[in-house]
């Protein structure tokens, strides 16, 4: 049970004595303790901006579809007047939950326990037996309907909180979404969904999926070491660096990392390799129209690129042709990846993928998986995108395998009565800043991974579980 201070354990121990800033250590308990992950459930899940999906899952007047804003199930809807809703999925008569499939059509939501009925936005109906009243006369109607949260459209992004006054959408994104616009309001159309989200569970706490989110590159080199060994990422026609013993993704450990008080994340890496390689020129030589054509961002093709003047800054699409942002991660639980995947022709294929990792419980999680085109893609690249992602970060892709992995066993390590006393280290620090002439806002470094962003990200989830 929580104290009456909601900081403090029920054996006395601070929330905040879990963090120790000066070494950058995190204890290990913080994985695997229940009454922590009742806290997260008010303190970061019932004060965030949380991701549930994507409007194009509900193109229609009257579709819905059921998600979660972390312990709490939601209903997400369409209206007449094409505005999307977010209701808590409880009658409030007596807690039966209302909407009982994932997702569907209808014009009125009707609990089957007693029978309350509910318009798509949430507000109340009515009760049967009109005559007899059977909601009673103490309350207005006006207050009877379902708890609604408040929602916005990001980019075609449905997110939604509980924290009705808290920050705006805006303000909760900050710097970081000066890069996030570079991926999600590019196109004169925007993005869809290709098809519904992948879901299964893992047995393990949802802040081992979530601080990874936060842009952890390191683990690439040794996690996912086979892409630098095997398939299109491999070595090939060089002696030398086949005999070396350094994976071929070292070069992608090198670009531009952000990182946000807020806790969010965007690793940005350099293009100029993927640029010679296909072009036989540097860099440097070319427009920025140039590289676009030459490699059209992930997603893209050569004659959509044209859309990219129209909806961002020169600034932006210098960071678009040079150093993108591909892999990073939103406060709390998601990560993205707008990635370049080499075919065995030389040429590029895009993808487009956003993972959420939902609390199941202190020792599960549901792992969410969209994947996206723009909307003006072409079929054939549609498919590509499709296949390639799954079998790279769907549920069951290659690289999802090794990531899903790990997160059981830290859950299970911080369980031990050793366990739960050691520490999650972030002590590799970057001591270079931005480099010259970088045009984004933020907490910007250069070089190699650091472990920068992930502490950044737990410094956030101490800050919200400390607060008052």
């Amino acid at each position: 049970m929580l104290t009456k201070t909601s900081q403090v354990l029920s054996d006395g121990t601070k929330i905040s004595d879990l963090i120790y800033p000066d070494t950058r250590e995190v204890q290990m308990r913080v994985l695997s303790d229940p009454e922590i992950y009742q806290m997260e459930m008010e303190k970061i899940f019932g004060k965030t901006w949380v991701l549930l999906g994507h409007e194009s899952e509900i193109p229609n007047v009257n579709d819905f579809m059921v998600r979660d804003i972390g312990g709490d199930s939601v209903i997400v809807t369409r209206d007449k007047n094409d505005d999307i809703h977010v209701s808590l999925n409880v009658c409030p008569h007596r807690g039966m939950r209302v909407a009982l499939t994932d997702c569907g059509n209808a014009q009125i939501h009707k609990c089957i326990y007693h029978g309350w009925a509910f318009r798509p936005n949430g507000d109340f109906i009515g009760s049967p037996v009109k005559r007899e009243c059977m909601h009673g006369n103490i309350l207005p109607e006006s207050e009877l309907g379902l708890k609604k949260a408040r929602s916005v459209l990001y980019g075609g992004l449905i997110f939604a909180t509980w924290n009705i006054d808290g920050p705006s959408f805006d303000e909760f994104l900050g710097d970081a979404k000066w890069y996030y616009d570079i991926l999600f309001l590019r196109s004169d159309k925007g993005m869809e969904v290709l098809g519904p989200p992948q879901r299964f569970i893992v047995n393990a706490n949802w802040k081992t999926a979530g601080e990874q989110s936060a842009a952890d590159g390191f683990h690439t080199l040794t996690l996912h070491r086979w892409l630098g060994e095997v398939g299109n990422y491999a070595k090939k026609g060089d002696a030398a660096a086949e005999e070396s013993d350094e994976p071929d993704l070292t070069p992608e450990m090198y670009g531009v990392e952000i990182s946000s008080p807020h806790g969010h994340a965007l690793r940005c890496i350099d293009l100029a390799r993927k640029i010679r390689r296909l072009t036989g020129l540097e860099p440097d030589d070319l427009s920025i129209q140039e590289k676009l054509n030459a490699l059209p961002p992930a997603g893209m093709t050569k004659d959509m690129v044209e859309q990219l003047a129209r909806n961002l800054s020169e600034d932006q699409l210098k960071v678009l042709t040079t150093m993108p942002p591909q892999v990073g991660g939103m406060f709390p639980n998601i990560l993205f990846g707008f990635v370049y995947i080499p075919q065995p022709d030389g040429s590029v294929v895009g993808s487009m993928t956003l993972h959420t990792y939902i609390p199941r419980g202190p020792n599960k999680l549901e792992f969410c998986n969209w994947i996206f085109a723009e909307k003006d893609a072409p079929e054939e690249l549609r498919e590509k995108m499709l296949k390639q992602t799954i079998q790279l970060f769907g549920t069951s892709g290659m690289v999802e395998q090794d990531d899903s992995d790990t997160w059981p066993h830290m859950t299970l390590s911080a369980k031990g009565a050793m366990g739960k006393h050691m520490t999650l280290k972030y002590q590799a620090v970057y001591e270079t800043g931005k480099p010259e002439g970088w045009p984004g806002p933020g907490i910007v470094n250069e070089g190699f991974t650091k472990d920068d962003t992930q502490w950044h990200w737990w410094l956030y989830w101490n800050e919200l579980m400390s607060a008052e």
